[in-house]
C-alpha cells in the first residue's frame, strides 16, 4: 500500500508487469553495478549529446560517394535486364576511359532470398558530388547509354536509388573472388542516433572481421535518410551462421547489440546466396567484445531489412 502511493496517475496507467519495476526503481537511492549492466538499462537509449559538425563530415569521408540502385523487375524479365546492364556498364567504363569518368561498378547482384526478381548494384563516384553531377551529364548526353537506360525501364515494375557515404572504420570496398553469396542489412534508425550507431560499430566491426566477411558499411545522404547499410561477404550460408554466432562469444558483442537495438526503427536483411553465412555468423560470436557491440547497437534501431544476394555474372564482386 505504501509502494502504490508513491506512484503517479500516469504510472498506475502502466501495466502490472512494469507497476512492478518502477516501485523499485522509486525506491532505491542507489543503484549497484551489477543493476546499471543489467537488461533493463541495456534497453535504455543513451542521451545524443549535440554536436557542432554534421553527422557525415565526423563519421566519412565526402570525397568518396556511393550510388546504391535497387531495380525490381518483371516477372521473367530477368535475362534480358541483365543482359541490357551489362551493356551499359561497358558503356560507362568505355566513356570512363575517354572522358575521366569517375564512376566505377563495385558489385552487382540478384537477390536470392528477401526481395524476388530483385537487382542490386553499388556504384562508386571518386570526387564527391562533382563527380556525380559530371556523370550525369556525360551519360543524359550519350546516345547509346541513354537508349539503354529507356530499354532498361520496360523491364522494371519499380525503381529506387540512394546516394550513400562510407562509413571511415569500415574496410574499404574490394573485389572479392571466387564463389561467394552476399548479404546486405538494412537498418533505419531514429533520427539523431547515428552517431551512437557509428560508435558502437567502430568497435564491432572488429568482431566480425577474423573471416574477411565485411564487404561495406554506409549510411544514407541523399533517398531515405536515418539509412545505414551493411554488407557482408560469405562462402555460403553456413559460413554465413557460423561467422554471426560466433560473435556472441566475443566479450562486448552483446553490450553492442543491446545499446544499438533500441536505435532502429527498421530492419531489412537481402541475400544473394547461402552456405558459408552461417559459420561466418557464428565465429564472430566465440570473439570477446562482440556481445557488447550488440547489446550497444541493438537499441538504436528503428527497423531492419536482411537480404541473401548473388553476384551477376558481369559484378566486380564475385
Amino acid at each position: 500500500m505504501a509502494t502504490t502511493a508513491m506512484l503517479s496517475p500516469r504510472t498506475l496507467l502502466l501495466s502490472p508487469a512494469l507497476r512492478y519495476i518502477l516501485p523499485a526503481r522509486c525506491l532505491s537511492t542507489s543503484v549497484s553495478s551489477d543493476q546499471k549492466d543489467g537488461w533493463f538499462n541495456k534497453l535504455m537509449v543513451r542521451k545524443i549529446e549535440p554536436t557542432k559538425e554534421s553527422h557525415s563530415r565526423m563519421l566519412s569521408d565526402k570525397e568518396v560517394i556511393f550510388e546504391l540502385q535497387t531495380h525490381n523487375l518483371k516477372p521473367g524479365a530477368g535475362k534480358n535486364y541483365l543482359k541490357n546492364y551489362e551493356e551499359y556498364v561497358k558503356g560507362v567504363k568505355e566513356m570512363g576511359a575517354a572522358n575521366s569518368l569517375n564512376m566505377e561498378l563495385q558489385g552487382s547482384w540478384t537477390v536470392t532470398v528477401g526481395d524476388q526478381d530483385q537487382c542490386v548494384h553499388l556504384w562508386k563516384y571518386a570526387g564527391g558530388y562533382h563527380a556525380i553531377d559530371s556523370a550525369n551529364h556525360l551519360i543524359s548526353n550519350d546516345t547509346d547509354l541513354s537508349k539503354l537506360i529507356q530499354e532498361r525501364n520496360q523491364h522494371l515494375r519499380q525503381r529506387t536509388n540512394q546516394f550513400l557515404l562510407p562509413f571511415s572504420f569500415w574496410p574499404l570496398v574490394t573485389p572479392r573472388e571466387g564463389n561467394n553469396i552476399y548479404e546486405i542489412r538494412s537498418y533505419f534508425l531514429k533520427p539523431g542516433t547515428m552517431i551512437e550507431w557509428g560508435n558502437n560499430w567502430s568497435r564491432a566491426i572488429h568482431f566480425r572481421q577474423a573471416n574477411n566477411e565485411a564487404f561495406g558499411g554506409f549510411f544514407s545522404q541523399v533517398g531515405r535518410l536515418y539509412n545505414v547499410h551493411h554488407i557482408w561477404c560469405y562462402r555460403s550460408l553456413a559460413d554465413r551462421k557460423e561467422n554471426r554466432e560466433s560473435a556472441w562469444r566475443k566479450p562486448g558483442w552483446d553490450q553492442v547489440v543491446a545499446y544499438t537495438v533500441p536505435l532502429i526503427e527498421e530492419y531489412y536483411s537481402r541475400y544473394s546466396s547461402l552456405q558459408g553465412r552461417k559459420e561466418s555468423r557464428e565465429d564472430a560470436w566465440r570473439h570477446p567484445g562482440w556481445d557488447e557491440v550488440v547489446a550497444y547497437t541493438v537499441p538504436l534501431i528503428k527497423e531492419m531489412h536482411a537480404r541473401i544476394l548473388v553476384p551477376n555474372y558481369f559484378s566486380p564482386a564475385q
